[in-house]
């Protein structure tokens, strides 16, 4: 039996090749001990060394233990058992990351440290811990939302996608660019012109305190369920490629990302998104630039050729089949998934109420939509560039065994020295970006949503240092959960985050749906409409349906639950000029059956 070894090798460890046939089987020398590889996508065979003297064996069965595979007993002549027990384990080459990437590594981290210290020097409350004193340009905005959506597991897992699949998930970034408009047109000028800090405000005005700290609640739990996923994925790559264990990894992203956003508040959130996406942007160029110069790969032309023969190029599935990716399911599922994050999440909502007005916000809006299909035509692309690197230009070469780890894994071998560790380092900011975003939304949301709601008596400085100690606290919290899910076996945890996604965004996205193009719906009918898309959203995982579809299952049914039950049992009529698309402006155009009344 062969040993699965890597992405894309079977090894067999010796044994008979037939070039040894005696009479006399007591004179056999013994089996050849070569060891051959069979790369399963270039289907070619490749050389890998010799066997230990007397290790090689026949007829012996090969089973996975203890880290790697046992040979147990078989043959070591024609006819000579042996008791013996062979372990071969997978040697892994950590050496290529060099002195001067662990240079680069530790001062790009320290300059993270540095613009949150930078950022300190103007904290002056929570107006500028919260929304940056709405200083920030709208591109710095832009830059920062689209540096929120793009942490590690966007940066590690869509190439490695790629890699292993099609291009048939990135249809789900045009939904991205159809939203922008509906965003802008929508649900900004309620964030905007209702002087809110967070989104969930809006939900009181428009329904009542219960809905807006229910939403608010919801986001909190959702981001505490993201946090640990954001940490643990890029560490175990990281763990797989550089030999720095996954718990340091976790600790030391987990701590410098509380260290700075505990100092800098939102506006050094924003600043080191600004810069990871410039440094991983240009890393996933400078990749896919080396890969295509490559002569083994024959350049750009044949790249693309051999990966389209492959089927590796394909966009459009139009089949029906709604548990796999197909263009249905992405384009319905991405677009609701994405709903969530630009309507209902506080991470990306924080960075619209950042800017100096509405007009500004909407320009960082743009700035973002008109990033992503650029950047995923990037993404996807270098995904199947390496597969083709890897089946033409490397058949021998032994990959991780995990897709997730291609990438970082090409990074640390075939990048020249400096260049790997600043890409490895934007690696680190990128899923410390993740984490800072979350605990500065956090720390907005509790505050705000239900410490000043309910102790107004406070002042601004007091509830600046609640801030920062709640930063510390989910710091920790996100860092532990890291920590715990290291040693839990989630095979595939970028689904594993779209379902928790589904679970607790759909729903929400479904309330803020409810608010802004309903004016019938009521308190009521609006937490009935949550708990019906939740139930419904979690009914999801005992069907076959994709798991990017139950984002779009629970905002449909908590529309359509919160409308019924709104028109079945209606309650007094509230005031809401300025709160819906319809009474947006004094209540102008509004059909007189469904005009509020004052």
């Amino acid at each position: 039996p062969a040993i699965p070894l890597g992405l894309a090798h079977l090894v067999i460890p010796g044994g008979a090749d037939g070039a040894l046939v005696v009479e006399d089987v007591s004179l056999h020398p013994g089996f050849t001990r070569k060891v051959l590889g069979y790369h399963t996508v270039a289907r070619q065979w490749v050389e890998g060394g010799l066997m230990p003297e007397e290790s090689s064996r026949v007829t012996a069965p090969v089973a996975a233990w203890g880290g790697g595979w046992a040979i147990v007993s078989g043959e070591t002549r024609p006819g000579v058992r042996t008791p013996g027990v062979e372990l071969v384990t997978q040697r892994v080459d950590r050496s290529a990351f060099r002195p001067l990437d662990w240079f680069i590594l530790g001062a790009y981290l320290a300059g993270m440290v540095g613009i949150g210290a930078w950022c300190s020097r103007r904290e002056g409350g929570t107006e500028d811990f919260f929304l940056a004193g709405r200083r920030i340009p709208w591109w710095a905005a832009g830059l920062s939302i689209y540096g929120t959506q793009l942490s590690a597991i966007t940066f590690m897992t869509i190439p490695a996608i790629a890699f292993r699949e099609d291009w048939t998930r990135m249809i789900g970034n045009f939904m991205i660019v159809a939203l922008a408009p509906i965003v802008i047109l929508f649900y900004l000028p309620f964030y905007r012109r209702l002087n809110v800090r967070t989104s969930y405000e809006y939900l009181e005005k428009r329904f009542s305190v219960a809905v807006r700290l229910l939403g608010s609640a919801m986001f909190m739990l959702f981001q505490l369920g993201r946090m640990g996923i954001v940490l643990y994925l890029p560490a175990i790559a990281l763990e797989a490629v550089t030999g720095i264990d996954v718990y340091l990894c976790i600790l030391l992203m987990g701590v410098l990302a509380t260290l700075y956003t505990v100092m800098g508040g939102i506006e050094a959130v924003i600043w080191t998104d600004v810069v990871q996406v410039f440094v991983l942007i240009g890393g996933a160029l400078l990749c896919l630039v080396i890969v295509l110069m490559r002569p083994e790969t024959g350049g750009a032309a044949d790249v693309i050729a051999t990966a389209a023969h492959a089927g590796k190029l394909r966009l459009l599935d139009f089949d029906m089949d709604l548990t796999r990716t197909v263009f249905w399911v992405m384009s319905v599922g991405v677009f609701f998934t994405s709903l969530m994050s630009y309507t209902a999440d506080q991470t990306v909502i924080q960075r619209y109420l950042t800017t100096k007005d509405e007009k500004s916000a909407a320009k960082g809006i743009w700035t973002n939509a008109a990033m992503t299909i650029p950047t995923a035509l990037l993404f996807f692309g270098l995904g199947s560039a390496l597969w083709v690197f890897f089946k033409d230009a490397r058949p021998a070469e032994v990959l991780p065994a995990q897709s997730d780890q291609i990438l970082p894994w090409f990074i640390v071998h075939h990048l020249p020295a400096g260049l790997s560790g600043l890409v490895i380092a934007g690696i680190f900011a990128a899923s410390m970006s993740s984490l800072d975003s979350s605990m500065n939304s956090i720390a907005t949301a509790y505050v705000t949503d239900f410490h000043r709601r309910f102790l107004k008596g406070d002042d601004d400085r007091a509830d600046l240092r609640l801030a920062r100690w709640i930063t510390v606290l989910m710091g920790a919290v996100g860092t532990g959960s890291a920590l715990l899910l290291a040693g839990v076996d989630i095979r595939f945890l970028f689904d594993h985050y779209n379902r928790v996604l589904g679970l607790f965004g759909g729903p929400l996205a479904g309330l803020f749906i409810l608010a802004v193009f309903t004016t019938r719906t009521d308190a009521r009918g609006a937490l009935a409409g949550f708990f019906t898309g939740a139930i419904a959203a979690w009914a999801m995982q005992w069907t076959t349906i994709n798991v990017f579809l139950y984002g779009a299952v629970g905002a449909a049914a908590c529309v359509g639950a919160g409308y019924i039950a709104s028109t079945i049992a209606p309650t007094p009529m509230r005031d809401l000029t300025g709160l819906t698309v319809y009474t947006l402006n004094g209540g102008a155009g509004v059909p007189p059956a469904i005009r509020p009344k004052a």
